[in-house]
């Protein structure tokens, strides 16, 4: 049986709890045997990392101490795969720039705050995680982050600016080291879940690439 871990916990205006309880449902719904944990001390113990096949970190923001970050670099980089949304993954511990690194992006700003009504695009329709999804709207937070150019991008938006359109990616896949890495910007808040059903299943699936269940 697939193990994954899900680390819940930071600025809880994202409900880390409860989007953690949607992923965990998702997860095991999958057969997968999922633990929970509100500490970052769950990273601290390598060999406890090497019995689970997923790293789901939920921590917006937050500071991560050096052996704690050390343990989840080096899970990812033996292997391990990590999956997460939205600021739980894509906003967690500004100061760990290697951590961003092995994300592949970072956020940056939210133009307009929560119940931005935009579009997000397919854009990989050869890529197996997005076959036969579409392009959706979501009333929600627009995420604008730096991202690492060599990210295979399946998903993105358009912010329009004074300074013209910019494509920005939504959700991408990549490696760090032997580890295989998910995220999607979605998910600001449980209810986003309910807006449209492909955003759980965009999750799912990227989920279920990083542990290794699908190619």
């Amino acid at each position: 049986m697939k193990r994954a871990l899900i680390v819940q916990g930071g600025w809880q205006g994202h409900e880390p709890k409860q989007v953690s309880c949607i992923l965990a449902g998702a997860l095991t719904r999958n057969g997968f045997e999922v633990v929970m944990s509100d500490s970052l001390d769950s990273f601290r113990d390598s060999e406890y990392l090497r019995t689970f096949d997923l790293l789901v970190p939920e921590w917006t923001m937050g500071k991560i101490e050096n052996d704690q970050l050390k343990g989840l670099l080096d899970a990812v980089k033996g292997g391990i795969g990590i999956a997460g949304l939205h600021g739980g993954l894509g906003d967690s511990f500004r100061e760990a720039t290697e951590y961003q690194f092995m994300v592949g992006g970072q956020w940056v700003a939210h133009p307009g705050n929560d119940g931005i009504t935009y579009e997000v695009n397919i854009c990989d329709i050869d890529d197996p995680l997005i076959e036969g999804l579409h392009d959706m709207t979501i009333v929600s937070e627009q995420y604008y982050m730096h991202v690492d150019p060599s990210n295979r991008v399946l998903m993105t938006t358009t912010f329009h600016t004074e300074n013209g359109d910019v494509v920005m990616p939504v959700a991408w896949k990549r490696y760090y080291g032997e580890g295989r890495v998910f995220y999607c910007s979605l998910g600001h808040v449980a209810q986003v879940f309910d807006q449209d059903p492909q955003v759980i299943e965009i999750m799912t699936r990227g989920m279920l690439w990083a542990a290794g269940v699908t190619d």
